[in-house]
């Protein structure tokens, strides 16, 4: 009876905790920058300590520490992703709207160069295996590969839409395939899709982050869920529920966590690894309604999302069945979530 007592005792602790760390995360504040357009990704160097923040024709380099504008990076058309190579020096922007790729300097912001890409690149990642730099054509369905060493390119055909790509630092490129819900597996050496897995029950991916070390990926999903998935079979392990619109993922490697950016209901799901390929909702911390791209700085495991005001949408049309608001002039800012 007294064992029964105890394990139940230490039971109640636990759930204890688990609701006193459900409310560690809250958006404790934004940094304004202002200006007009939209935006879409963005990336943390958390050893730099550097924020690069995608807004309509150009990247806002921010200090992670002093959360202060230290640079602008210019010449792109419709900023998507930004992916960064250390080692070179090196840093890769898809521009949208003109079918490029920037390459600028990681420590004067200077553009050096432009590629062409295919239709509309969106995600963009580096592989520093084999130093490729793979940007993901959401028009053309495609993937354009550059050679970072020499500057040669690519094509690599997909099976559908690509959306969000992440590496798993060994010569493997994971990308989610919205208008079929898949996930393909690239290998960036043969230049081949090894794998293409079915998400379902997930419909629609967007985001997908990667735990490395216990090799699962995160895949956000329209129909409000998460598929987890295990990166060498390509099996959903779990669909843990997140909010409503979401559009980027995130994964904290030393606290074990996945975060869910939800733009339509305006929240944050933060979901915890619990062992044997279970998942459990953490905390769903209340953001602002639009934030749906966030990047993660693994220094500090604060999280940071764009956003900002918007006003009533346009009138709906055959090519633009379900148009975005309008954005207020001067109201862009990165909303700043923190463990408190």
């Amino acid at each position: 009876m007294c064992v029964q007592n105890f394990a139940t005792l230490l039971a109640l602790l636990a759930a204890g905790c688990l609701a006193a760390s459900a409310q560690q995360y809250e958006l404790t504040h934004s940094i304004h920058i202002g200006g007009t357009g939209g935006w879409d990704y963005l990336a943390a160097d958390s050893q730099a300590r550097r924020l690069y923040v995608s807004h309509n024709t150009e990247v806002e380099v921010l200090n992670l520490d002093t959360e202060k504008i230290i640079g602008k990076i210019s010449g792109a058309d419709g900023v998507h992703g930004i992916a960064l190579a250390p080692e070179l020096n090196r840093g890769y922007i898809s521009s949208g709207r003109n079918d490029t790729i920037l390459i600028f300097d990681l420590k004067t912001l200077k553009v050096l160069s432009t590629v062409k890409a295919g239709s509309n690149p969106d995600g963009i990642v580096y592989e520093p295996v084999n130093d490729r730099v793979l940007a993901f054509n959401g028009r053309s369905k495609n993937a354009t590969v550059l050679d970072a060493a020499t500057g040669t390119t690519h094509t690599i055909a997909l099976d559908g839409k690509p959306e969000f790509p992440v590496g798993d630092g060994k010569g493997v490129v994971f990308v989610n395939i919205e208008d079929k819900s898949e996930i393909q597996k690239i290998n960036t050496k043969t230049l081949k899709v090894e794998h293409t897995w079915p998400l379902s029950p997930c419909e629609s991916p967007s985001g997908l982050a990667i735990d490395r070390a216990n090799r699962r990926l995160f895949s956000v999903c329209d129909n409000k869920m998460m598929a987890v998935v295990n990166a060498d079979s390509g099996k959903v392990v779990a669909t843990p529920a997140i909010g409503e619109g979401p559009d980027a993922a995130a994964f904290d490697p030393e606290l074990k966590l996945a975060f869910s950016s939800n733009g339509e209901s305006g929240t944050l799901t933060v979901v915890q690894e619990q062992g044997d390929d279970k998942y459990g909702i953490l905390q769903t911390a209340a953001t602002k309604a639009g934030a749906r791209t966030m990047t993660l700085d693994e220094k500090t495991h604060k999280i940071y999302l764009s956003d900002a005001e918007f006003g009533p949408a346009p009138a709906a049309t055959a090519d633009h069945p379900r148009p975005r608001r309008s954005i207020k002039p001067g109201s862009f800012q990165v909303l700043v979530v923190e463990r408190k």
